[in-house]
């Protein structure tokens, strides 16, 4: 197993690399019956840039002996999402380089081209051999406010150190 310093101090790179190599998630999305659908529900487009601050956290578990690393990831949302998130990252790696696996829960609050509340992103990212594979979808039925009922997918890519994002969403008709 790597080193659990070393492996902390490589945590942002990893989680870096797999943002920029994963650009679309492979898993199909459930079948679903359009006759369930709101009518009027159309998926809308957001973009923009985020700041990311991670900090490692310390392992609560196997007194310090753990493989798992845990780090606080916070960000500062600009342009369709206006706004800050919370957020906690597990990741471990393996013995073969560039492979490694990182999950990490976030809530986002602020708004979301103009709409206001909060929503909470589910990440799974998978490194093998240094390529990525990341998925970051909209937990259902976790938003608040003017984004009750909002369901979406949401990309990362980097260039130039920059942040960027994508969110494919759709929210329920306005009563």
């Amino acid at each position: 197993m790597m080193n659990t310093n070393a492996f902390r101090s490589s945590f942002a790179l990893l989680a870096m690399a797999l943002c920029t190599c994963a650009q679309a998630g492979t898993t199909k999305p459930p079948e679903t019956d359009p006759a369930k659908k709101e009518p009027s529900a159309m998926t809308q487009h957001a973009t923009g840039i985020f700041d990311v601050k991670l900090v490692p956290l310390a392992t609560d578990a196997h007194d310090g002996k753990s493989p798992i690393a845990r780090m606080s990831n916070d960000k500062v949302f600009h342009g369709d999402i206006e706004g800050t998130s919370q957020g906690q990252m597990l990741m471990i790696g393996t013995p073969v380089q560039g492979s490694a696996a990182y999950v990490s829960i976030e809530v986002i609050t602020g708004k979301l081209q103009g709409r206001s509340g909060s929503f909470t992103l589910q990440h799974s990212g998978t490194m093998t051999r240094g390529v990525g594979e990341l998925n970051v979808a909209v937990v259902p039925d976790s938003g608040t406010g003017e984004l009750e009922g909002m369901t979406g997918k949401f990309t990362i890519r980097i260039e130039n150190g920059v942040h960027f994002y994508d969110l494919d969403y759709t929210l329920p008709s306005a009563p």
